[in-house]
């Protein structure tokens, strides 16, 4: 009799466990959101230098073989028609991981530093709100940078259009700053994540290793786009959100993976 009275206390208790748990709110910590649907474009608004926000001039972002591809072959010339292909949505708490190679040569016209450049725009402005011919969104920028025998660059850091960042408590006036990373060559898939913590901390983390860190990304009074955005921003400097933004500088780059984690 007792261990009949035993098993089915220990079957209750199951049962009350697995409603509790079925009842919990499930949480989203680790659920990894694909912003790139392998398909098409939808969600994104390319920005091209001297076309209107949704003009995608030369065919230069597209979807080909489940990648988002970044070409010229339309291009006569670069002549600084820098491009940046928008996301839908604004974000503050998150981590963003992208897997990307560049491919092939850089096109005419394009500048020496941007060879095998591209970047991952954060806390961007709206594509919108871009003027017609302005080269960059304010943002902050997450280099992408390839290397070869004559170049030689680390990989991951950062750049800041209209922006300053703070580090080691001292607000940094100078527009990139290297990370620690290795080099990398060829065409090699690289791993690219970045984890943002609204206008607390930023994390540049490549194949797992993070090589910098900086906190406060904030607009810069010296920008000519400052007026304009702090008041869009609700009059305060400090940016907490914004687009992300994936770049094209005039170097073929391929995406096949972006992807999204929120945090709380």
């Amino acid at each position: 009799m007792f261990m009949k009275q035993n098993k089915l206390s220990i079957f209750i208790a199951l049962l009350i466990a697995t409603f509790i748990s079925s009842c919990s709110p499930k949480s989203s910590e680790n659920e990894w959101i694909q912003l790139f649907n392998g398909k098409d474009l939808t969600g994104w608004t390319p920005k091209i230098v001297g076309y209107e926000a949704g003009d995608n001039f030369g065919n230069t972002f597209r979807v080909e073989d489940g990648m988002i591809k970044v070409r010229y072959e339309e291009y006569d010339s670069l002549r600084d028609r820098f491009g940046h292909l928008f996301y839908k949505d604004e974000f503050s708490h998150y981590r963003l991981r992208v897997e990307y190679r560049f491919i092939g040569e850089q096109t005419p016209g394009a500048p020496g530093w941007a060879y095998r450049n591209s970047g991952l725009m954060l806390h961007g402005q709206t594509p919108e709100s871009m003027e017609l011919n302005q080269d960059f969104p304010t943002s902050i920028e997450v280099q992408l940078l390839g290397s070869d025998s004559v170049a030689e660059r680390t990989n991951m850091n950062v750049c800041t259009p209209g922006t300053n960042i703070v580090m080691n408590n001292e607000l940094i006036l100078d527009h990139c700053i290297n990370s620690s990373s290795e080099l990398f060559f060829g065409d090699e898939w690289v791993t690219a994540e970045v984890e943002v913590r609204g206008n607390d901390v930023i994390y540049h983390i490549i194949n797992g290793d993070t090589v910098l860190q900086y906190t406060n990304p904030q607009l810069d009074e010296r920008d000519h786009t400052y007026a304009r955005l702090i008041e869009l921003n609700n009059g305060d400097k400090m940016l907490s959100k914004g687009t992300i933004s994936l770049q094209s500088e005039g170097h073929p780059i391929d995406f096949r993976k972006v992807e999204i984690q929120i945090l709380e």
